[in-house]
């Protein structure tokens, strides 16, 4: 990787949601810390154990929040808390402020000299979307809920003007930024490590799984994939953690294995010998999707989100148009049957690079501390 020697000679400060694993936004997150080696992070919570080195070499600053008695597993029951414990923390200084961004970290306050770049994830998810699959069967909380999301989606409005410039990670959240923002927005693609993430020197003879890598939390649709894969009988592996990991336990049948959390070598393994990935959500860009293809394994996924953007059908994997699991199992059966170019879909992946990532948002970047 080529940083721009720009980049050594500016003050940042990094904001990041929280860190509590290592998921696409932390990955992301690993390459500003090595692009901004002495940039401090400001995060609500900070779980060192479950955080790479890369991250957790910079000075960390948490929130009071970090104090609370067994925060990390429950720290999205405080959601209230987070607008008045962001604006609580001290203010940016510097040259810039970069901030990676699904919930609050967009909304940190900084000096009035201090530029602000957000790379968004996606507006505040549990404001503006997905409130169907987060309160599915739970039609008090819902009601309950209400006035909290209405006052949420006020807080996280007003508060992007302190933002002087949005990168968004897809097109499909750049509409959402410019739908609830009424922000223009640059888009520039998460990276997918193509480095690590590689096909294996010799393709495995039969491919006996399907492969899951989730998070286990209600958007993301595994609950899906365990339905139609115990009506199928092929044997899926899933691997990750999450809230839903127990009652998705016991909706599965046999052929479904459960491995939770998994080092990369693991994960790598897995990618190389799975059949296919089966990516049932809908998704605001979708990382794990291009590790998948830079092994050069289709995927299967719902023809939402930003899978549009990153799977080419026929090329790269199939889509299914309905979230149901005739829909689903339609479409593994399809990809089964098709007899994949591995180096056709690890080719398409090679252009969601380390890279290309660090160019593009350097262009944002400067873009931001210069304005026209």
């Amino acid at each position: 990787m080529q940083y721009p020697d720009r980049w050594q000679s500016l003050d940042v400060t990094l904001c990041h949601d929280w860190l509590t694993g290592m998921r696409g936004g932390e990955r992301v997150l690993e390459i500003l810390c090595e692009g901004f080696p002495n940039a401090p992070i400001v995060t609500l919570i900070h779980n060192a154990s479950v955080i790479s080195d890369t991250i957790n070499r910079h000075r960390i600053s948490t929130s009071g929040l970090q104090r609370i008695p067994g925060i990390f597993k429950n720290y999205r029951a405080f959601l209230p808390c987070f607008p008045t414990t962001i604006a609580c923390m001290p203010r940016a200084t510097g040259n810039l402020v970069i901030s990676t961004s699904h919930c609050v970290a967009k909304s940190l306050k900084s000096d009035a000299r201090t530029r602000h770049l957000c790379y968004c994830f996606t507006p505040m998810r549990y404001a503006w979307t997905f409130q169907d699959e987060y309160f599915a069967g739970r039609p008090v909380k819902a009601l309950l809920a209400r006035p909290l999301l209405a006052m949420l989606r006020n807080w996280d409005r007003r508060t992007a003007s302190r933002v002087d410039r949005f990168v968004a990670i897809s097109e499909h959240v750049r509409k959402r930024i410019e739908t609830h923002y009424g922000r223009e927005a640059d888009v520039v693609y998460p990276p997918v490590n193509t480095h690590l993430w590689t096909p294996g020197e010799t393709g495995p003879k039969s491919f006996a799984f399907d492969l899951v890598v989730s998070a286990l939390v209600p958007y993301k649709r595994v609950d899906l994939a365990v339905q139609a894969y115990s009506q199928s009988g092929f044997p899926l592996k899933v691997v990750g953690v999450g809230g839903e990991l127990e009652r998705l336990r016991k909706q599965a049948a046999p052929n479904i294995e459960f491995l939770e959390w998994q080092a990369d070598e693991k994960i790598l393994e897995l990618y190389r010998s799975c059949r296919m990935l089966v990516f049932p959500g809908e998704e605001d860009f979708g990382i794990v999707p291009l590790e998948a293809q830079s092994c050069g394994r289709p995927v299967c996924a719902y023809h939402r989100g930003g899978a549009l953007e990153t799977v080419k059908e026929g090329e790269t994997g199939v889509f299914f148009s309905e979230q149901d699991e005739s829909s689903l199992l339609d479409a593994v059966d399809r990809c089964a049957a098709v007899d994949w170019d591995s180096a056709k879909i690890r080719a398409h992946a090679e252009n969601f690079g380390v890279q290309r990532f660090i160019d593009g948002l350097n262009r944002s970047i400067e873009a931001c501390l210069n304005p026209a």
